[in-house]
Formats: structure tokens, sequence, C-alpha cells
């Protein structure tokens, strides 16, 4: 099995072009994408077991790689929340699932939101790392709608080496992430 599409775009076409863009006199300088975390809040996983099993399946599905359960370190009594009891779900993808997961968000996933027109560019942290939000799992194709037993949304983190905001949305535009620049 080659290399992810997007992972050849990278080194052929993205390294050359932000190298001569920002300067670099290396191409180690050149940002990359190191991760991406994907997070799922089940909270009413407290009250249904089922749905943090649902949630790792479909996270499995979507992802490629095999999604855990994440655990509550505090008691909260008003929910009902006690410490260790599972409150989501997380996968965090690396090398060529990440790419390849990128490549399906960009080419299938996002044109499948309705009313989309571009990704906000606030989502970047000051050290260059972006997150979104996806309302519903049901925009993927590997999630069945048939199977869903609830529509819930994820927090999808690209963690890149970039220093700041402006280098990371360069690296992102540059792979192929569509950005509303009129949208903050």
């Amino acid at each position: 099995m080659g290399k992810p599409r997007l992972q050849e775009k990278y080194f052929k076409e993205v390294v050359p072009q932000l190298k001569a863009e920002l300067g670099y006199t290396s191409v180690m300088q050149v940002p990359r994408l190191q991760k991406i975390c994907i997070n799922q809040g089940l909270g009413e996983g407290v009250a249904n077991k089922k749905l943090i099993q649902l949630g790792i399946e479909e996270l499995t599905a979507i992802t490629g790689q095999r999604a855990v359960a994440t655990y509550a370190k505090r008691a909260v009594s008003n929910f009902k929340l006690r410490i260790g009891m599972p409150i989501g779900v997380k996968v965090t993808l690396r090398s060529q699932l990440m790419y390849e997961f990128l490549d399906r968000l960009i080419a299938i996933a996002l044109p499948r939101i309705r009313n989309f027109w571009g990704l906000p560019t606030a989502g970047f942290d000051s050290n260059g790392n972006y997150t979104i939000g996806i309302q519903e799992q049901i925009i993927f194709p590997e999630v069945s709608i048939d199977k869903v037993a609830k529509v819930v949304g994820m927090n999808v983190t690209f963690v890149t080496t970039a220093q700041d905001k402006a280098i990371a949305l360069q690296l992102l535009k540059a792979l192929g992430m569509p950005f509303n620049m009129e949208k903050g």
C-alpha cells in the first residue's frame, strides 16, 4: 500500500510552496501536521452505557482506528456523575491514517454539511492548532443513518508544528482545507 494522496501532495507541493513563501532555508523548518484528535462528548452515556459503545463503533468506522472511551475525572452531583464513569469517546490519528482521514473530511464529509460556506478561521489557538466542531456525525458516509441511536457532534483538532495562527492557516489552506475568509 502506497502513501495517501494528501501525504504525497504535502511532500511534493506544499513543502516547496511554503518553503518559498515563508523564506525558510531548510525543509525541516516547514510546518507540518502532527496529529488529528477527534473527541465526542456523550454526556447521556452516564445513564445509557450503550451510547458509549455505539460512539466507539461509529468513531472507529469514521477514522479507521480503534476509539477509546474517556472517563470523568471529577464528580458532579448535579449531573449524577461520579469519578470513573464513561462520558465520551476519543481517537488520535497520526501519519497515514491522519492523512486519509483529512482527505475524506475535505473531499466527502465537509461538502455534505447543510449550508456549508467554508470553515471559520476563528478556530486557531496561539500555538498554531486548529479546532472545528462538527454538529452531526452523519456527514461521514461510514456512518449508517439507520444505525444511529442519537445524532451527536464531535470536535476535530488539527495539531501542527506551526508557531502561530497565520502560518498554521497557510499550511491548512495549502493542504486543501476550505476556509471562509469573510467569516471570523
